[in-house]
């Protein structure tokens, strides 16, 4: 029988990464992380102290059980590495009246038993008076929503994956792998040659380097977010304003409370996403972007509409459809991946980390993942 270097190689250890890293690891299995930058890095999508968690889903209600999930992953694994990085807030989603995004937010908690409530304009002002909704606007409250400590979760997952044995090398990207007659991988990086019996590609913006199937069906697009000075902070810090994302004539943007920060954290807006190579260094938001965010504040959110504090961009690897791509490498079984999740991927990354494993341990995942599939999107089937 051949042996393999590691059981499985993780070729990206950000958030789905470092997931999937760790519930490898705690199976049992021999692990091998690499990552092309440092750990925690600003290149990707995972940095920027928060993302949002949200249990509706206006994106579909079939996200539900795995967003449920990830929910109760967050929770474990926080409190097994000594860290706090689910965040309870309550979250809205706040749009016109039948403009589809609160409607679509209900059906998913009425399909799923969500607790919610259906509020109107002024009531959402008088609950979270940061706000100035325009008339007609609604909002779907559901107070299990939340925020993630994303940045802080990486951590947690790298190093619980350390404590079981997991092997981190950080400033290695892959190079290229390749299947082996004995149905393992080999994979190549400046400083080695490894193999393993399965491989797992989480590589976000450079997932089509290393899954060219993928090739022209996903595009790279840069998404500002931004922290400003806030004139009353008392309305936005945590436990008296929730996360919310806010659809208005000028696009959808989504914004958290107050958190290690001394500014209030927008980001957006959806149709402002501007597409860039990730291997362009500069991820400055552009003059655009950030004009629209801050005008956004002064509508919206005028007493957080001070000037910028910091402005940071991040790469989101997006799909036409905007559902992710989670599958095998076409014809070959032992290579899995799991990326382009279109700018609202993080909230699941502790699910999917759990979800690979399964895959790569040959365990049927409990959830249904036919709306993930390559072939969806013209693609050769896995």
């Amino acid at each position: 029988m051949t042996q393999h270097s590691y059981d499985v190689i993780v070729a990206g250890v950000g958030a789905m990464g470092s997931a999937a890293c760790w519930h490898l690891a705690r199976r049992g299995l021999k692990v091998l992380g690499l990552e092309r930058f440092e750990l925690g890095h600003a290149m990707g999508s995972s940095h920027g102290l928060s993302r949002i968690i949200r249990l509706a889903y206006f994106e579909g209600s079939h996200y539900v059980p795995i967003v449920r999930r990830a929910h109760e992953l967050w929770r474990e694994t926080g409190e097994k590495a000594g860290l706090k990085l689910l965040h309870v807030t309550g979250s809205l989603d706040l749009a016109p009246r039948d403009g589809g995004p609160v409607e679509a937010s209900l059906q998913s908690c009425l399909d799923h038993g969500l607790v919610h409530e259906v509020l109107e304009r002024d009531e959402i002002m008088r609950r979270f008076p940061g706000f100035r909704l325009p008339e007609g606007h609604l909002g779907l409250w559901q107070p299990d929503g939340g925020f993630v400590a994303s940045e802080k979760a990486i951590y947690a997952h790298v190093g619980l994956a350390q404590a079981h044995g997991a092997e981190i090398r950080t400033n290695e990207p892959l190079l290229d792998w390749a299947p082996t007659a004995d149905g393992g991988v080999t994979v190549r990086t400046e400083r080695g040659t490894y193999s393993a019996g399965r491989l797992v590609i989480t590589s976000g913006g450079w997932i089509a380097d290393a899954v060219p199937e993928l090739g022209r069906k996903v595009s790279t697009v840069k998404q500002a977010i931004g922290w400003f000075t806030t004139r009353r902070p008392e309305l936005f810090r945590e436990g008296a304003f929730p996360v919310f994302i806010l659809h208005v004539e000028e696009g959808s943007f989504y914004g958290f409370p107050l958190y290690e920060h001394p500014g209030f954290k927008l980001g957006g807006p959806h149709f402002a996403r501007e597409p860039m190579d990730p291997r362009e260094p500069d991820r400055t938001p552009s003059a655009l972007q950030v004009r629209l965010i801050r005008e956004c504040l002064a509508r919206y959110l005028p007493d957080a509409a001070g000037d910028p504090l910091t402005l940071k961009g991040c790469v989101y690897t997006v799909t036409p459809d905007e559902d992710f791509v989670i599958d095998a490498v076409p014809g070959v079984p032992q290579a899995l991946f799991a990326s382009c999740c279109s700018g609202h991927g993080f909230k699941f990354a502790s699910a999917i980390g759990e979800i690979l494993a399964d895959l790569a341990s040959d365990v049927p995942s409990p959830f249904d993942l036919s709306r993930f599939s390559l072939s969806r999107l013209g693609a050769p089937a896995s």
